[in-house]
Formats: structure tokens, sequence, C-alpha cells
């Protein structure tokens, strides 16, 4: 392909952009770590180059919007481009409102709005981006775009709306099914409802998963036995979509998965069986519902890590081996790690005892808690800084759109059941720039709803890699 790239790019970025490049409708299934964000730009300047386009609005997920504005779309886009690019904000200053207008007042450039999708469960977000693509020929893109895969969100029917406005729409996302086959859909009805021959959610989930009936609270419900013609599916995907795996076109370093079973101490056996003899009771019978069955399994998991939340909302310390098996593993560790806790409970006593062991400049941390104004300065020490040898974070934090290619250990102190998180999580180490094998660490604990949450997330892996019609992996 002959064009003026800013950036020279990969032969699987190059076949990627001769697939897509003028076709409306596009989804981008491209690991993580194989640049699909550069695709997303090049895409965009060649439309603009043909007159195609005049305006790119990009929906990305909370943790990268800023990266994108401020990092990817400078590096990528290139020089002959005249742009006008606007990170979109709900409270602004009179200045930064200028530079919102500027999208509307200046003609001959490729606009480029990019926006958190958060903002579109709300009326002021929505609104600001549908006046923007009234006003221009755009490409519409959605980074991660797992972020609409439940059609009741009001996000996703907001972001639905909009997309008839829009001529050309891409998805992205290393891993569209992230749950089960129906994520698809919506991720699909938004580049075009007829792409999948499925007008209605309804009949797209009859047609690829068997329902059955269970009767809660005295209301029948209809939830997902199995599913079915998975492979007929993945046929259709690829007639619009192209994957890439990283294993397939970037000569990186192997990744090894390894287990720390650890025994719940008798004070955590004794409170776990009497509230999993509770949360079985709720289940059979009398007042089960969704959110009290996910109650009561946050709280099993919450006792396997050595504390819990009582009804009063306070906390309630457990002695635990968890803290010390993590401990075990650092001891043995030659560079850096990362570890993952989904809990802030956990994430404090982790500093506590490292700073202990290690001293106060062997951790930082990347978390719900930490202050904006310090995550970038907390990844640059742990990225250069050769005494800081550990990150603590969460998944739901700390698992998109950073570098942490320094340590080549991925401890998961614990897991969640949400496989997009955890993927994301893994590949913060392993990606362009890293030298080392990496070795994922899972710290599980024996005869408990920690193993539940791991089988649950290799099932998911399975249906994916079935879906995507890929050889099942060797996981966890």
């Amino acid at each position: 392909m002959n064009y003026k790239f800013k950036t020279k790019p990969y032969k699987h970025q190059l076949t990627a952009l001769e697939k897509s490049w003028n076709r409306e409708t596009y989804a981008y299934f491209m690991e993580m770590g194989t640049g699909k964000t550069k695709v997303l730009i090049d895409n965009a300047a060649m439309l603009y180059d043909k007159g195609k386009i005049d305006g790119a609005l990009i929906v990305a997920p909370k943790g990268v919007v800023k990266t994108w504005y401020e990092q990817e779309i400078p590096t990528h886009l290139p020089n002959h481009i005249e742009n006008v690019s606007v990170l979109w904000q709900p409270n602004i200053s009179k200045k930064q409102q200028e530079k919102l207008e500027s999208l509307f007042e200046i003609e001959t450039a490729l606009h480029i709005l990019v926006m958190n999708v958060e903002a579109f469960s709300t009326t002021k977000g929505t609104d600001f981006a549908y006046k923007f693509l009234s006003s221009h020929k755009t490409l519409m893109a959605i980074d991660e775009s797992t972020t609409i895969k439940n059609p009741k969100a009001q996000r996703t029917k907001n972001i639905l709306k909009l997309s008839t406005k829009t001529k050309y729409r891409r998805i992205m996302t290393g891993s569209p099914v992230t749950k089960n086959p129906l994520d698809l859909y919506s991720q699909c009805e938004f580049l075009s409802p007829w792409l999948l021959d499925f007008t209605s959610y309804y009949a797209f989930r009859n047609r690829y998963a068997e329902m059955k009936t269970l009767n809660v609270r005295g209301r029948s419900i209809q939830v997902v036995d199995k599913f079915k013609n998975l492979g007929e599916l993945s046929d259709q995907l690829k007639g619009f979509s192209y994957r890439v795996l990283k294993e397939d076109c970037l000569d990186l370093p192997e990744k090894n998965w390894t287990k720390r079973q650890i025994t719940l101490s008798a004070d955590q056996r004794k409170i776990y069986t009497q509230m999993k003899e509770t949360a079985l009771a709720h289940l059979n019978g009398k007042v089960t519902s969704t959110m009290t069955v996910l109650t009561q399994l946050m709280r099993l998991h919450q006792i396997t890590c050595g504390h819990f939340t009582a009804d009063d909302g306070t906390t309630q310390e457990i002695a635990n081996n968890r803290i010390s098996e993590l401990m075990n593993v650092l001891d043995e560790l030659e560079g850096k790690a990362i570890i993952w806790a989904n809990y802030q409970h956990d994430i404090r006593n982790i500093i506590k005892e490292v700073v202990k062991v290690h001293g106060p400049g062997s951790i930082v941390d990347y978390y719900g808690l930490t202050p904006q104004s310090e995550r970038q300065e907390n990844i640059k020490r742990f990225q250069n800084n050769d005494k800081c040898r550990f990150l603590v974070g969460t998944p739901q934090t700390g698992g998109y759109g950073i570098t942490l290619t320094a340590a080549n250990t991925v401890i998961y102190y614990s897991n969640g059941y949400d496989l997009e998180k955890r993927l994301q999580s893994e590949d913060r180490a392993h990606r362009i720039g890293q030298k080392k094998n990496v070795t994922y660490v899972d710290i599980i604990a024996e005869d408990t709803v920690d193993e539940k949450i791991v089988k649950a997330l290799r099932d998911k892996v399975n249906i994916a890699s079935q879906v995507l019609g890929e050889d099942l992996k060797s996981w966890i």
C-alpha cells in the first residue's frame, strides 16, 4: 500500500488497512498490543485524504481516552493532515469550550473528537456527539467495543441511535466475546443491523443459544443453557472483520502460567462455611435475586482474601494465608512484578506488607484511590526506577491503556469474573517492548469460590475461541 504514513506499519497492520480502509463498516478484532489504534488513525487519514470524511468520533474507555488524545493521535496521524483534535469533557473552562467550538468553525481540517464511552450515558454527552455527527462527514469508532455489549444499557442505546448519523463505522477489540457469544449482537448492530442477518437481539439469541426456564421468587425467567451454531457465527464474522493474534505477528517472549495453592485458615473456613450455607439457602428458593446471589458470592470471595464487609458496612479482618503466600512469591522473584487485586482493602494491606519488607520506595499503586495527578508518575517510577520493584493495582483501573513492560511477573492476588479485565491486565506487561518471558502467578484458595472463578474464566476463553475460529488456548 502506497501511503505516506507517519509511523511505519507492521505487515499485519497493512493487511488490516488493505482489507478495510474504504469499507463503510468493519471490525478490527486485533489482540492487545498489535496496534489497532494506529490502524484506525491511519484509516481515518486515508478516508480524509480521499475526501470521504472530514470528521472522526473516537469513543474509548475511561482508562485510555486521554492516551488517544495526548499520545496516539499526535504519534500516528500523518504530518500532512491538518487537524483539530479535541477531548470532550463534561465540565470545562471557557478556554476548553472555545476549543470544542473550533470543531465546528475550522472548515479545512480533519476534525477529531475523542469521548469517554461513559459520556453516552448522559444527555449532555449524547447531544454533543449528535451535534458533531450532524455537522461532519464522519468515521465513528468504538475502541474496546465490548463496552457496548449490553443492549439494555443506556450508553449502548444512545450509541446505536447515533450510529445512523455516520457512514463509516468501526469497532475495535482484541476480545469481542468476553462472557458469551451474545456479547457480539450490539457490537455488530452498531456497524449495521444487517451484518448478522438479525434485526432483533432475541432472534440472534434464539439462533445461537438454547434457553432454559428457572423459577425465581415465583417468577419464570429464561437463562442461557448452552450455545449452538458457533461455527456458523464464526464464518459470518469473517466477512467484515480482521482477526490478529500477537503470537501470529509479533516476536514477543513467551507467556507462562502457574498457580500457588493456599488453604483457608481455621477462622476463614468457619466463616466461609457459614456464609456458604447462607448463600445456598438463598439459592434454594425463598429470597433469591440476582443482586442477592452476587452479594453472597462477593462475600465468599472476600473471605478467601482475609476479610469481609458486614451488613453495617464495616470491614472485618480474618487471619489468612494469602498475604504470606504473596510475600513468599515476591521473595522468590528476580526483577519487577505487577500485583493485581480486586479489593481496595487488600491493596492497602499489600502495600503495608511490601513496605515493611522491601522499603517505602519499593512499591507504587494504581487503583481507584490513586490521585489522577500521581498515576503517570507512578508508572514512570515503576518503568524506570530500579529501586521500585512492585506495582499494585486493580484490573478495572490499571488494566487498560498503560504499559508496564518493566515487569516480567504478573501476580493475581485475586481474580474477578470479568474476562476482558483479566486479559487486558495480563497484557500490560506482555506487549511491544517486553524482552523477557512473562510469568503469571494465580494465588488460589483450595476448595473455594476462587476455583469456580478460574473455571468460569477458562470456560469463557474456550467459548470465545470457538466463535473466533481459534484453537483452544492453554491458559491458567
